[in-house]
């Protein structure tokens, strides 16, 4: 395994965990709970949360299986579209300062589709 692989790996695993743990909690919360914390529909939120487990799992899950490895880019362009709109979201709602954490995680998530697709893609 070349390092950029592994680099690629770590990463992803890092991802998944992030929107597993982030999507769970939206699909987990009140939605009571939800609405007091955003702005947004408590439907759209929860649209949001299942794009991020189902995001998560297709960081991971076709590499590991070796099973339409081709969503693993997909998956990444779809977390960097939402972190995209998190920040945009998060500027637009208020101070700026708080989109730098969801702009790294969206770098991170475009380093994993553009990794995944040119630099090292995963073995079908």
């Amino acid at each position: 395994m070349n390092r950029t692989n592994k680099i690629l790996w770590i990463i992803q695993a890092l991802l998944a965990a992030l929107f597993l743990f982030a999507g769970a909690m939206k699909l987990a919360m009140p939605g009571a709970e939800l609405a007091k914390q955003t702005p947004f529909p408590v439907a759209f939120i929860r649209f949001i949360g299942v794009a991020e487990v189902l995001g998560a799992i297709g960081l991971v899950v076709p590499g590991l299986t070796r099973i339409r490895t081709s969503l693993t880019p997909l998956a990444a362009i779809g977390l960097t579209i939402i972190m995209i709109g998190a920040v945009i979201s998060t500027v637009a709602i208020g101070p700026a300062a708080p989109a730098v954490f969801p702009l790294f995680v969206g770098a991170l998530a475009a380093f994993v589709a553009y990794g995944r697709n040119r630099l090292a893609p995963l073995p079908r």
